[in-house]
């Protein structure tokens, strides 16, 4: 499938959002009033985290050891934002990865990897504000108490849900996607469950270590919950997005009830996307993503229609693929009906069909 031009983009759109009129009545999603632009955000830096309160962006980043939060009118207008420093690692506990920030029950969470190696772990501050105020540091006591990273909460039929990137054991050897539930924002409970690993041939051309991370969640026209997820070496242009959909009516902690997209679906290398996908024009590995939701809660995800808002990091094309040059850049999305996704050798369907995503830059 070759680029389009936008305005057959547009035709398809809004025969999306007919078929979804149509076939699965959704709450209306408010508008997102400054997602007029898109591109480079203009901030050099990794694995974005942005949520909209009101018609307040707000984004969180780590800088040497700190986290930082910026508030913006706009997205584009985050990088002219003054940056907030709002927690410091004064304790030495190590690298301090990822942060992201979510809004529950009237108060700020900021979730965040720290650690040396094979000692990162997850911990969480929180706050009544957006950039100040924050608690002290709490280490999440996850089952299993293995290497952590990329975690965030979210809500999903009234329960509270962590999903992260770790390690089955000790060694470094492929990061596989994890459920536990939570009691709190604070507090997991019960096992942890894993829901995805790196064993297709489209995630593994990168490997030393296999990979999928920073998992984001997002719920779909059908009120089916996804988890969008990054595949292949952060270090590498095969960085990519790829999708899981619990199939309708699902157990989250049942690996078996996902069903993952048969290949990318926002990549740079056409080879591992998934049929009917085009990789990027601008930019190499897109990865690390934020859909930029109300308030940060997947109730309020997007029905079908229009594209709506996300924020990724990528890399420019002609410029060498490393951390260093990794920038951030607003695009967009669009739910895609009729998507299916096939597996095999595995318990239960071997086909699911239902909504997917369409990424644009």
């Amino acid at each position: 499938m070759r680029p389009v031009h936008p305005f057959l983009h547009t035709i398809a759109a809004a025969l999306v959002l007919t078929a979804a009129v149509l076939l699965s009545p959704v709450a209306a999603a408010e508008p997102d009033p400054a997602w007029s632009t898109r591109g480079q955000i203009g901030l050099r830096a990794a694995d974005p985290s942005v949520i909209r309160v009101g018609g307040t962006y707000i984004s969180v980043q780590s800088a040497a050891g700190t986290i930082q939060v910026r508030q913006a009118p706009s997205p584009d207008a985050l990088a002219g934002a003054p940056a907030r420093q709002v927690w410091a690692d004064t304790g030495n506990l190590g690298s301090v990865w990822a942060p992201e920030i979510v809004h529950d029950g009237g108060r700020y969470y900021i979730y965040f990897s720290a650690g040396n190696d094979a000692a990162h772990r997850m911990y969480a501050i929180s706050s009544a504000s957006p950039d100040s105020g924050y608690s002290t540091h709490r280490r999440l006591a996850l089952p299993g108490d293995r290497w952590a990273i990329d975690g965030t909460m979210f809500v999903f039929a009234g329960q509270r849900y962590f999903v992260w990137s770790g390690w089955e054991g000790t060694t470094n050897v492929e990061q596989n996607l994890y459920l536990a539930r939570m009691s709190d924002p604070f507090t997991p409970v019960g096992d942890r469950h894993v829901i995805s690993q790196p064993r297709e041939p489209w995630e593994r051309v990168v490997g030393n270590p296999f990979i999928n991370e920073s998992p984001e969640a997002i719920k779909d026209p059908n009120g089916q919950l996804h988890i969008v997820y990054s595949a292949n070496g952060s270090w590498s242009d095969q960085y990519c997005l790829a999708d899981l959909r619990l199939r309708a009516g699902g157990d989250p902690t049942y690996v078996w009830d996902w069903y993952k997209s048969n290949g990318c679906l926002f990549g740079s290398n056409r080879a591992t996307m998934m049929s009917g996908w085009d990789p990027t024009l601008s930019v190499n590995g897109p990865g690390h993503h934020t859909f930029v939701l109300l308030d940060g809660d997947i109730a309020t995800s997007p029905p079908a229609g229009p594209r709506f808002p996300l924020v990724f990091h990528a890399v420019p094309k002609g410029t060498p693929y490393t951390w260093d040059n990794r920038q951030w850049y607003s695009g967009s999305f669009c739910w895609w009906g009729g998507t299916t996704y096939r597996r095999a050798n595995v318990p239960g369907p071997t086909a699911d069909t239902g909504w997917g995503l369409k990424f644009f830059e």
